[in-house]
Order: structure tokens, then C-alpha cells, then sequence
């Protein structure tokens, strides 16, 4: 599919190959704050979440894609969550796993290749996303593709004993 291939990445579908790669993020407390996760996912849960990866879109309500560069190597995960049908809108997220990897364009080349699959393929209006005030990276990457933030929602997550604000962001797809 053209509309998922970029310049320097591309995205795909979960494989069950990718069962050690999703174990890792999903444990991986550092980035739990950002997926309000609160406890540890077995590799028997993410098996079974993998197996039913291929169903569409307008059933689950969700399409998780997987970063990937020309050399085939796993990057990153990009999704589409909360996915609207009615409203014709969607919740994004996007985690880079390798700090490595990170501030070199890869967000911003599989968020522009994200939405452009939204307008062409999923007719969608528009997409939000939810950003911790403090995710300054974030809050740039999806302002440079034209993200607005809407709103702040104040001592919205908990995090090690702290409120912390978060901003919600939103993009009409043209």
C-alpha cells in the first residue's frame, strides 16, 4: 500500500512476530504514563491481542501499526484509537521505543503517513491526540502537523504521586 510508505519508513500491520517487541513496550513502565497503563501485560494477553490484530477497524475500534525502516527493522508503533465512525474522528498515539531513534523524523514522517491513511482510506474528519504538558517533544511533533491544542484539562493523570496537566490537540483533516 503506497499510502504507507514514506521516504525513510514505512508502516505495517502487527505480525505475530512482533510479540517481543509489544511485550517489551507494554512492560515497560517508563512510557506507561503515556498509555495510562497500570499493570504488566503477559505474553499469553499480547498473543491473543496479536491473534485478533487483523480484525477491521469499524469492529474494534482501534488499528495499531508498526514502524518499521527499509531495512525491516521494528521502530516505533503508531495507532489509531477511539475510532469514531458517526463523527467521523480518531485518538492518535505514537511511541519511537529506541531513544536513539528519537528527533530524527521518523514521528513526524509515520504521523504525516498516518494522516494521510485517515483522509484517503478512513474518509475520517478529523484526528486528537492527548499530550502531558510537560511532553515537549510531543506537543512539538504534532503542532508541526498542524495540531491545535483545544484545551488543557488540569491534574488530569497521576503520575508517582503528582498531578500533571495535559492538553488535548486536534487537527480537522482537509
Amino acid at each position: 500500500m503506497i499510502t504507507l510508505k514514506g521516504e525513510h519508513i514505512y508502516l505495517r500491520a502487527l505480525e505475530p512476530e512482533d510479540l517481543e517487541f509489544i511485550y517489551v513496550i507494554e512492560n515497560d513502565e517508563s512510557v506507561w504514563e503515556l498509555s495510562s497503563t497500570q499493570t504488566p501485560y503477559s505474553k499469553f494477553l499480547i498473543k491473543q491481542y496479536l491473534e485478533n490484530a487483523h480484525k477491521d477497524i469499524y469492529e474494534v475500534k482501534q488499528l495499531r501499526l508498526v514502524i518499521c525502516n527499509y531495512d525491516d527493522q521494528t521502530i516505533g508503533l503508531i495507532d489509531l484509537f477511539d475510532f469514531d465512525f458517526k463523527n467521523s474522528r480518531a485518538g492518535v498515539g505514537i511511541l519511537v521505543k529506541d531513544v536513539n531513534n528519537r528527533n530524527r523524523g521518523i514521528g513526524k514522517e509515520a504521523l504525516q503517513l498516518l494522516i494521510s491513511y485517515s483522509k484517503e482510506h478512513l474518509n475520517l474528519h478529523q484526528l486528537y491526540c492527548n499530550i502531558s504538558e510537560t511532553n515537549e517533544n510531543s506537543l512539538k511533533l504534532f503542532k508541526s502537523q498542524e495540531f491545535t491544542i483545544i484545551g488543557l484539562k488540569k491534574d488530569w493523570n497521576l503520575v508517582k504521586g503528582l498531578y500533571k496537566n495535559e492538553y488535548l490537540l486536534q487537527r480537522i483533516l482537509k
